[in-house]
């Protein structure tokens, strides 16, 4: 009987449409979401030294500038994700007040407050103002994993790893973009004017945010193939290519499995119609406990393990960099240089470091579909412990921006392969949920690590602070190697029923 009717899948259907001008498109705006994030982060090397001379603030105050951002991107990445899941991965349901709703654009939303607040923050008029801004600038920023996961879904699994390797080649040119920027409109402008300036590649996601279309992927899960349908037939024409024939269904097994008994996410995220706030609430609280599910929970606090890993890594070496540059890696009386050399060293360590973003993404390209996510991650982790060990002790200026420039290939790789891994290890129904919550936690180590790389260096305990370092990415790595299995070459599930029964193949 089922013979009669053939079905195919999103995943069939994303293979026989290959990666075409379709997907080059929904790349570009994802890209450019992620140029104008990175921008945001790196500014942050700059602003802080700079704000810390003019307005005289102290090592704290200064690495607090940092640590808003960050606190502001755990809220937001914890409530994009948990919203993209529940209501899509482009809409978000406004509740306003109690008289009604509206639907927004959920890219629209995080676009505006990103770059209102990163523009209005040039203005501040004081200390006090530019951390709330700041921290406004954060939950916009929080919107980030909502992107990945979103461009991950439109992926045909066969190039997943390659193309989303290429898609976080837009962090780096963001992070190059924005060193460049630093060294021409600092020493002539000023902080406020980089701040202006930075805020402007989020106001460019607003022009075309009307033609982004839903993940089909979320809209079978939810039961809306139709819809579905009308976006791969459009990816298909664009693509020049054709669909397999037969009807669409969310997942073969999902199909089987609602033949005989729901499955845990169709008792998790019942969609009812009786009340949306209550559905609301229902999704939020299922999408967490789904998470921490027996089939979920071993993937899940690992994950959060090595995000807080990577972020506090990544994040403290951009910092540590900006610090070690700014004759504060020298606590003795021939630390003394004049600030304007100072600053040439800052804008010129932080370019050069940047730049070796590019290799740690050749690295991940080659190494991520070879020998796998978990191998590729966890050999990168520990090769950053190596080259961090001799900056235990004070290096000269060249050695130290040498080790810094390997141990940043090193954590770009990780960030890269973890931005790939997390999103497949999740089903469907709580993805950006589970994407979400891990960059939240990893927000944690982004909020810690100023305090680290600023304050112990300030304090002239820079090895304290590498130490700090080494202990933390090293432990990142031991827990890569107990991830639960491998994702390479392994389709996308809609389900957590779903997921189980793949994992238990692998």
């Amino acid at each position: 009987m089922g013979d009669e009717n053939p079905v195919y899948t999103v995943d069939e259907a994303l293979v026989a449409m290959g990666f075409g001008k379709f997907q080059g498109l929904v790349l570009a705006y994802a890209g450019m979401g992620w140029v104008a994030e990175a921008m945001e982060m790196m500014l942050l090397s700059f602003v802080g030294p700079a704000v810390q001379s003019e307005w005289g603030l102290s090592s704290h105050e200064e690495s607090l500038i940092s640590s808003v951002v960050f606190a502001g991107m755990l809220v937001g990445a914890y409530s994009w994700g948990i919203v993209s899941d529940i209501y899509g991965r482009r809409q978000v349901w406004c509740h306003v007040f109690c008289t009604g709703t509206f639907t927004m654009n959920g890219f629209l939303i995080t676009a505006i407050v990103t770059s209102i607040a990163g523009f209005l923050s040039a203005f501040a008029p004081n200390y006090t103002s530019l951390l709330i801004l700041r921290c406004l600038v954060g939950i916009g920023l929080g919107g980030g994993p909502v992107l990945s996961s979103w461009f991950l879904e439109f992926i045909p699994a066969p190039n997943r790893g390659k193309w989303m390797v290429i898609f976080s080649a837009f962090w780096t040119l963001g992070t190059v973009f924005e060193a460049s920027l630093a060294w021409l409109i600092m020493p002539r402008l000023g902080w406020r004017w980089l701040l202006a300036l930075s805020s402007l590649p989020s106001s460019i996601l607003l022009l075309f945010y009307g033609v982004t279309p839903e993940s089909p992927r979320y809209l079978c899960m939810k039961g809306r193939t139709s819809d579905a349908l009308v976006i791969l037939e459009k990816g298909a024409r664009l693509n020049q290519s054709e669909l397999p024939s037969g009807m669409l269904v969310s997942d073969h097994k999902i199909v089987l499995d609602e033949k005989h008994a729901p499955s845990a996410d169709t008792t998790l995220l019942s969609q009812t119609t009786t009340s949306k706030k209550k559905d609301y609430k229902m999704g939020v609280f299922s999408s967490l406990f789904m998470l921490l599910s027996p089939n979920l929970v071993r993937s899940t606090l690992l994950l959060w393990v090595v995000f807080f890993g990577n972020a506090f890594s990544y994040y403290g070496l951009v910092l540590l960099t900006s610090e070690l540059s700014n004759g504060n890696n020298k606590c003795s009386p021939t630390a003394l240089h004049s600030e304007k050399s100072q600053n040439t060293n800052l804008y010129r360590d932080v370019l050069i470091t940047s730049f070796a973003e590019f290799p740690g993404l050749l690295i991940s390209a080659a190494t991520v579909d070879r020998f796998g996510r978990k191998i590729s991650m966890s050999a990168m982790f520990f090769l950053c412990c190596v080259f961090l060990l001799p900056l235990v002790f004070h290096q000269p200026e060249i050695l130290t921006t040498g080790l810094l420039f390997g141990a940043r290939i090193c954590i770009t790789g990780t960030f890269t392969i973890v931005y790939i891994y997390a999103p497949e290890i999740y089903p469907t129904s709580v993805r950006t949920t589970g994407v979400g919550v891990a960059s939240s936690v990893g927000r944690i180590g982004g909020m810690i690590c100023p305090l680290v790389a600023v304050g112990l260096v300030h304090g002239c305990h820079q090895t304290a602070a590498i130490v700090l370092f080494e202990i933390v990415i090293f432990l990142s790595g031991v827990c890569v190697l107990f991830f639960p299995f491998e994702t390479k070459g392994r389709e996308l599930s809609d389900s957590v029923s779903n997921s189980k029964q793949v994992d238990m193949v692998i």
